[in-house]
């Protein structure tokens, strides 16, 4: 539909003239038109714009592996010294799209001095939006089946505390599952921020978690029986988010969170 002109020549406040816009908008219009009709095929032939100048290339920061999301992922891990370097390290790779859509890189919570590194799958709605790991539902959840067996997250002491990060740093959109091209790119960095925290034992919450540290999913069939994980013993597990979602896999946990302090009594032994 055309916006007709018949306001040609009246003078218009911008209040006016803005509730004419949006009139014609509601009634359909959807492109202007002049007074007189253009005869576009008579209009003098446009010169074509220059060709800019190439732009010389900037030397890329790790030659020859600029499209090899997980092999440029091993060389920024295996730069980062420390936990905040790492955080940093992983902030600013650019090699997976969710992060466009997220509002806040999620790194960890907890105490990195704990015995105890819980590896969930990515963050939700409400951890992308507070940037921390494990705090909508889920989160609260977990955080009353550890003080179950004596542990926190907030614990000052590491014999009581835990350790809390995910696979993926950055909410997918919709929540959905990630993907095993995320998790391929991303798992330099897992390796690397479990090899920095040194821990003793790995929770792994969840399929995409098992995915990155054993390299196969069925969470079903693999909870409760002890992995090795990152050269440590692992613990695969059900996700809090199943639980909330299918209650009578509570008692499953219950027996996992069981077996969990029982090897963190005995001394985490292999």
């Amino acid at each position: 539909m055309n916006a007709d002109p018949i306001w040609k020549g009246v003078a218009l406040d911008a209040a006016t003239a803005l509730a004419l816009l949006d009139w014609q908008r509601e009634m359909g219009v959807d492109e202007p038109m002049l007074d007189a009709p253009v005869d576009r095929y008579a209009e003098p032939a446009r010169a074509p714009a220059p060709a800019a100048a190439a732009p010389v290339a900037a030397p890329l920061p790790l030659p020859g592996i600029a499209d090899d999301l997980p092999a440029r992922a091993t060389v920024l891990a295996a730069r980062a010294d420390s936990l905040p370097a790492l955080a940093a390290a992983m902030e600013g790779f650019d090699g997976l799209d969710i992060r466009k859509g997220a509002r806040n890189f999620v790194f960890a919570d907890g105490n990195p001095a704990a015995r105890v590194m819980i590896l969930g799958e990515a963050p939700g709605e409400e951890e992308d939006r507070q940037g921390r790991p494990f705090v909508g539902r889920a989160g609260q959840l977990l955080d009353r089946m550890l003080a179950a067996i004596g542990l926190a997250r907030d614990a000052a002491d590491a014999e009581r505390a835990v350790y809390i990060t995910n696979v993926l740093n950055w909410r997918p959109p919709g929540n959905r599952r990630p993907e095993q091209a995320e998790i391929d790119a991303m798992l330099p960095f897992v390796a690397r921020h479990v090899e920095l925290a040194d821990p003793e034992l790995i929770v792994l919450m969840g399929n995409a978690a098992c995915q990155a540290a054993l390299g196969r999913q069925g969470i079903l069939r693999l909870r409760g029986q002890w992995a090795t994980a990152f050269g440590r013993p692992a613990l695969p597990m059900t996700h809090p988010a199943y639980l909330l979602r299918t209650p009578v896999a509570k008692r499953e946990a219950w027996a996992d969170l069981l077996s969990l302090s029982a090897r963190l009594q005995a001394g985490a032994q292999p």
